[in-house]
């Protein structure tokens, strides 16, 4: 899902590291920690762009980031640039991680049960001068991807708002702090926001090759989660927008778009 995710929004992400590499001109990362890296996707953006650079990538699944260090190789990164360490940041803050230049935590800090508490640990590992780029989406976190009306054979209309309705009131138990003012926490914590963004993305056709694998596989983990929540109805229309071999596939449809948008912000250890 990370991967298809880079894939399908890449010109998002090079206009995020354009935007990031021009606001540190005055002083280009060389020490960097990618925060909850998952599969290395904002790693090797990074590296590709700071190419004076080393990176730290942290996160707690040991998959991951074996995943993340064969891609590193396949990049060419292998020389020495990416370490990985796997860590509960929950927990304790790794040893060894300190006078950071440039810290990058996407959607990661709404993972954390206290929030607060990681950036102010975050605050300490940043040299003075060093940057946070937090970058988080919104309440509703998955892109759009579906018409309204979903044509004939199908019915139903408002099929894939009802499924991020179900999200957003399953997200405000499990993951409360997604959609938070990390604004107000950065300036909490001690750090000064330099820069804010909204990256809002809509693509339309001709679409990326990814787009109809990474529409499928996200209304496949929305089918998955949700059943107890959609009425039958719902989940017999996601049955055949997911039946691979069938007429509605979504794998099928030429009415595909990908909407989404993630919320940047670029703070400063004074």
């Amino acid at each position: 899902m990370l991967e298809l995710d880079a894939e399908v929004l890449q010109d998002y992400l090079a206009d995020l590291m354009d935007w990031l590499v021009e606001l540190t001109s005055d002083t280009p990362p060389r020490r960097i920690l990618d925060l909850g890296a998952g599969t290395g996707t904002g790693t090797r953006a990074l590296l590709r762009r700071f190419a004076d650079a080393e990176a730290v990538a942290v996160d707690m699944s040991e998959s991951m980031l074996g995943r993340l260090a064969d891609r590193a190789r396949e990049s060419g990164l292998a020389d020495g640039r990416v370490r990985t360490v796997r860590a509960n940041l929950d927990e304790e803050w790794p040893a060894g991680l300190d006078s950071l230049d440039l810290v990058w935590a996407s959607a990661s800090l709404h993972h954390m049960a206290d929030p607060d508490r990681s950036l102010r640990e975050i605050l300490a590992a940043v040299a003075p001068g060093g940057r946070l780029v937090v970058v988080e989406m919104d309440a509703s976190p998955f892109p759009r991807f579906l018409p309204d009306d979903l044509g004939p054979g199908l019915g139903r209309p408002g099929v894939e708002e009802r499924c991020y309705a179900a999200v957003a009131d399953k997200h405000a138990a499990a993951v409360p702090h997604l959609g938070d003012d990390w604004g107000t926490r950065l300036t909490r914590a001690g750090f000064t926001v330099e820069a804010e963004r909204r990256f809002v993305v809509h693509l339309k056709s001709p679409l990326p090759a990814a787009a109809g694998r990474y529409a499928r596989a996200i209304l496949a983990r929305l089918r998955e989660h949700l059943a107890d929540r959609l009425d039958a109805d719902d989940v017999t229309v996601l049955d055949k927008l997911l039946d691979d071999d069938g007429p509605y596939s979504i794998l099928r449809r030429d009415d595909l778009t990908v909407r989404t948008s993630r919320s940047v912000w670029v703070a400063r250890r004074p």
